[in-house]
């Protein structure tokens, strides 16, 4: 179990666990420094500071995870550290949290013609107060039957090769990473083996101020992390890791704490904020 986990998602975006949760559980884990990441929000941030002061062992890192797109597919960017009490920051969130419910109504419409029927008020439902995204399509799905598994609903139907897949409004993967650092934040590439030619994405986001990549994550294999270890000393960035926790399948996700992240890239991230780096 590792003591450090800098990519965990709570029910503001589309976790299962309240932020609080989250804070308590990583507690009860032992770690020592998460960051809470969900998608397009920072409205779990203040929850879960306050919940971490009854764990004075425990670091809290703000954050957020941003999706973009390019022509090759999705790339995500994380912001560490980010300003998540400044208005303006929150307010451009919230229109590309608009832009999530939008996409969601229109895959169920797809979905609907592919015979499988699901309603919008009961993925609302599911989504609470936190920001629509694709896994509560899949719960709602689940629910019905239509599926056995959470995963069959990506694979089979709203993947991005599915056909009830939808694109959304999206930042470019560049303008991402300028957002983060205009709200003091730092910007780090998330599973970047998810992108189309990471070498590439990683150049080219170096130079409008990317600070790290994500080479700790989940279920990446040793030989994985050793490349990816190697691009970031390449270019001089830092190498951060996570679990990408969601909650929504324990019996087949990795848990909190799960992917093993040294406590030293926790450490660089801490410092690299104390100096100021994202400018």
């Amino acid at each position: 179990m590792s003591r450090v986990d800098l990519h965990l998602h709570s029910n503001a975006s589309d976790g299962r666990l309240s932020p609080e949760e989250v804070v308590r559980e990583s507690a009860r884990r032992g770690l020592r420094v998460i960051a809470l990441t969900d998608h397009d929000t920072v409205a779990g941030v203040g929850p879960a500071l306050s919940a971490a002061k009854d764990f004075p062992e425990l670091t809290v890192i703000p954050g957020v995870e941003l999706s973009t797109d390019e022509p090759q597919g999705e790339v995500h960017v994380l912001g560490y550290f980010i300003d998540y009490t400044d208005a303006e920051l929150v307010a451009r969130l919230d229109r590309m949290r608009g832009s999530r419910r939008e996409r969601a109504q229109a895959m169920i419409a797809k979905l609907g013609d592919l015979g499988v029927d699901i309603e919008w008020a009961r993925v609302q439902e599911i989504a609470g107060a936190g920001s629509v995204g694709r896994p509560h399509l899949a719960q709602a799905m689940l629910e019905k039957g239509y599926i056995g598994s959470l995963k069959e609903a990506f694979t089979e139907y709203i993947g991005r090769d599915g056909p009830a897949y939808v694109e959304r409004r999206k930042l470019t993967p560049a303008a991402a990473v300028e957002l983060v650092a205009r709200f003091n934040g730092l910007p780090v590439l998330a599973h970047p083996l998810t992108t189309h030619d990471p070498e590439a994405v990683v150049a080219r986001l170096k130079a409008v101020g990317l600070v790290g990549i994500e080479a700790h994550y989940k279920d990446y294999s040793p030989a994985e992390v050793a490349r990816l270890l190697d691009l970031a000393e390449k270019h001089g960035l830092a190498a951060t890791g996570g679990s990408d926790y969601h909650g929504l399948d324990d019996a087949a996700e990795v848990i909190i704490g799960g992917a093993d992240v040294p406590l030293s890239a926790a450490e660089r991230l801490i410092a690299l904020a104390r100096r100021g780096v994202s400018g």
